[in-house]
């Protein structure tokens, strides 16, 4: 790149860029923007990769010694080379309470302090119950009352607003009970709400006999030679044992952060290259003018790569700064949507900045040295001729890559189809949108002079200005297809974003509904007592109890519940296709029937999974079902998954078509009560996660459609000055041109929509065996008004700006 930019060049370069400042601003904004995206992600990435969080329950502790949160498998590679690759579990692993006597006598080993932890409600509200004994791990002090020592009492921190003597309702997965304050400690943590109960009291409520959550150890010594399948943290290590869930964010922002700063650099490649051929389109006569007047094709390729260079130098510099500021934006989304917690720190590093103004740079002179080609090499009369009347023909190389890309698509719209988890089609989907979108903008100058045929009749019959409209729209395929580029990559990013999440959530909504047959379901944290009392109730058909989690089949992760086998099929019908859930017990499972064919099991066959929290287990298949989206991929037996868990406490479906909501409140009070319709719904799956994220590179699309056509039509003020030189009215102008932009919007509405509904047909057929997605008509409709809106609003604004100046003045002006 250096080679072909010399000094002199840059200079002329600078000489250009004064003089044609609108031309570059458009390549600027999108640059800009590009930038910032790249960089937003490059800081979510950076973060997952290299991100902490500092200790607050487990700050007191030199030492912290929980079970291994990962399951581990080793893959033979060849006969000599094997890799072991980990994958974290879903809930806490437990280690047993005999290790803290073997911690005890490590020489050097001064105090062992033992934890368990369980959720315990307050009026619904989530609380962290431990132990008294576990408090030295902070450690807390009590700044009134003393400590628990029965097992109706409990301390509370000073945030609580609790003061000694008061009552406390409490559930656990014990059951119900009040408790009285003894206690309120001197100190609070921020992101965690804790209760103190006596030590014998809170293992009971824990419910797992000879086990402990965690074991602080003092002082700092190295303990390792006696942990077997459990581990050791110190310092900042000592976060991410006890926020489990940090390390789960992690992951999720290195999948995140690397799919969206992929797009965003495929998508932010594919504008600014669209930019800059309108604007090298725009400078047809000046780079003709120079090569008629000698310039070599390396003296005017330099001057416009010095060029690029320095728009990518001065936008990437400034977007870069601006994406530090949005990716702190995008982390105080995530910590609102509860994806990320809110003490996992964003990393702030050069390394993102950097990548953004580089990615900035290489893509400005990248798209400046593609657009710039043919003109380069041209002769000079051909210049000339084609800066008066461009060239009708398309060059064979950019049909041939456009053909090649269409065929690219094809290749991944087949293979998406084939796609069965959501992990690895949800890339794919944006991928292959973008690639039969750089096919679209391709062949763009085909499809445009296509559509410009079909519909110039009905134009020219129309008055002034249709017949201007499409005679214009003839004469200008070229510029008609810089402006459809973005507004289809605009229409297809958007439907294939959000009609994704609304095709997987129709689809399991639509099992949820028809497999749930229970008339009340009682949630979302029921105590284990609630369930048994329903079933004394007249007219109580059948009760389930269900609990959700995830388990680990080798290293893929899968979805499942824990459901009361007894009168299931009253309460729940999972369209069984094979064998029965009659015999689903403790040694038993039942699967999926997507999630079947991708294990290679089938009813009467033997699964060996990891349960959440690290216990190992090998079941009997004794049904499949094809309701796996709504229910779950696997189901399994409630009291086998129960002790496995950190919450226990889940939700209760009761068959009783006689039961009036009211009887059910009454004998579940403080419990919520939903009909089947409030529950489904209320269990849809949350995607406004995806939807910030992804919301960015619709965002950065609409503002590449605005930058385009306001850029096509700033660049006609020569043409529109003629007009009104002739005779044509200021209103005709402004309806010719509107004329044009909505035919634009019609060829990229079909466009973008085909795209989408080619892409999201291959993503429904694999995830959910329809090839029909779920498209809502309104939010379709929806999209495409505010396609059309912005696509108006950036024609009508330079429009009015360039009309509002003297045809005189515009004919005399350069740019």
């Amino acid at each position: 790149m250096g080679a072909l930019i010399s000094m002199e060049m840059i200079s002329v370069a600078l000489r250009t860029l004064r003089h044609r400042k609108a031309a570059f601003a458009g390549a600027f904004v999108a640059l800009f923007c590009a930038a910032a995206l790249v960089c937003a992600c490059g800081m979510l990435l950076d973060t997952g990769l290299r991100g902490s969080v500092a200790p607050e329950r487990y700050a007191g502790a030199p030492v912290i010694v929980t079970g291994d949160q990962f399951v581990h498998q080793t893959v033979r590679k060849s006969e000599e080379k094997t890799k072991t690759k980990a994958k974290q579990l879903s809930e806490q692993a437990w280690v047993p309470a005999s290790l803290a006597d073997r911690l005890r006598r490590v020489p050097g080993v001064a105090r062992v302090v033992t934890e368990v932890s369980f959720p315990a409600y307050v009026a619904g509200r989530r609380f962290q119950g431990h132990g008294w004994e576990s408090a030295a791990l902070t450690p807390y002090t009590l700044r009134t009352g003393r400590a628990p020592k029965a097992e109706g009492e409990v301390v509370v921190e000073a945030a609580s607003g609790l003061s000694v003597g008061a009552r406390v309702p409490v559930w656990t997965a014990a059951g119900s009970r009040t408790y009285q304050v003894t206690g309120v400690t001197a100190q609070d943590l921020p992101s965690q709400d804790t209760l103190f109960f006596a030590t014998a009291e809170a293992r009971r409520m824990a419910g797992r006999a000879g086990q402990v959550g965690a074991i602080g150890v003092f002082p700092g010594v190295d303990v390792s030679g006696v942990l077997k399948g459990a581990l050791a943290y110190t310092g900042d290590e000592r976060g991410a044992a006890e926020f489990l869930g940090a390390e789960k964010a992690r992951v999720k922002l290195i999948s995140l952060g690397g799919a969206l700063g992929g797009t965003a650099l495929l998508v932010a490649i594919l504008v600014v290259v669209g930019t800059f051929a309108l604007s090298i389109q725009q400078r047809q006569r000046e780079i003709a003018l120079l090569r008629a007047v000698a310039a070599t094709p390396r003296q005017v390729r330099g001057m416009l790569g010095g060029e690029a260079l320095l728009v990518g130098v001065v936008a990437g510099t400034l977007g870069s700064a601006a994406g530090v500021g949005l990716g702190f934006w995008l982390r105080s989304r995530f910590v609102a949507l509860g994806a990320m917690p809110e003490n996992l720190r964003l990393v702030v590093s050069p390394f993102p900045m950097l990548a953004a103004l580089g990615a900035a740079v290489l893509a400005a002179w990248a798209a400046a040295h593609l657009s710039a080609r043919r003109a380069v090499r041209i002769r000079p009369v051909e210049a000339l001729g084609e800066a008066e009347l461009p060239a009708a023909r398309v060059p064979v190389g950019r049909l041939v890559a456009g053909l090649l890309c269409a065929a690219g698509g094809v290749v991944l719209t087949l293979v998406l189809s084939a796609l069965t988890t959501e992990a690895a089609s949800s890339p794919l989907t944006l991928l292959t949108a973008l690639v039969w979108t750089v096919a679209v903008s391709l062949l763009g100058p085909v499809i445009a002079r296509t559509a410009t045929a079909l519909l110039g009749v009905p134009l020219r019959a129309a008055r002034t200005a249709g017949y201007l409209a499409g005679a214009g729209l003839r004469a200008t395929s070229k510029r008609l297809a810089s402006v459809v580029t973005p507004l289809s990559l605009m229409v297809a990013m958007t439907c294939t974003i959000l009609f994704v999440q609304t095709t997987m959530g129709h689809a399991a909504q639509e099992q949820a509904t028809a497999g749930t047959r229970a008339e009340h379901v009682l949630g979302p944290h029921v105590p284990s007592g609630t369930a048994a009392a329903v079933r004394g109730l007249p007219g109580v058909e059948a009760v389930t109890e269900v609990l959700r989690t995830s388990v680990r089949v080798g290293l893929d992760k899968y979805g499942a519940q824990a459901v009361t086998a007894d009168g299931l099929g009253r309460t729940m019908d999972l369209d069984v296709v094979a064998g029965s859930l009659d015999r689903l017990d403790d040694g038993s499972v039942a699967v999926s029937r997507t999630a079947a064919e991708r294990l290679g099991v089938s009813a009467g066959a033997k699964l060996r999974l990891t349960l959440g929290d690290g216990t190992p287990a090998e079941l009997r298949v004794v049904a499949i079902y094809s309701r796996g989206l709504g229910f779950g991929d696997l189901t399994l037996s409630h009291t086998l998954v129960a002790g496995h868990v950190d919450d226990p406490l889940g939700t209760v479906l009761v068959a009783a078509p006689s039961v009036t909501r009211a009887d059910l409140e009454r004998a579940a009070p403080g419990v919520g009560v939903l009909d089947r319709a409030q529950a489904v719904e209320a269990g849809a799956a949350n995607a406004e996660v995806n939807y910030v994220a992804m919301g960015l590179i619709i965002a950065f699309t609409a503002i590449a459609v605005v930058n385009t056509i306001a850029m096509s039509t700033s660049s006609r003020s020569r043409e529109l000055a003629l007009l009104r030189l002739v005779g044509t009215t200021r209103r005709q102008v402004l309806r010719m041109l509107s004329l044009e932009t909505l035919v634009a919007v019609g060829i990229a509405v079909a466009l973008g929509t085909g795209i989408a509904l080619v892409t999201l047909a291959a993503f429904s057929t694999g995830m959910t065996g329809s090839v029909v997605p779920h498209i809502p008509p309104l939010t379709y409709l929806a999209v495409i008004a505010a396609a059309a809106a912005l696509a108006l609003l950036a024609t009508a604004l330079p429009a009015r700006l360039v009309l509002s100046r003297r045809p005189v003045e515009l004919i005399g002006a350069r740019d």
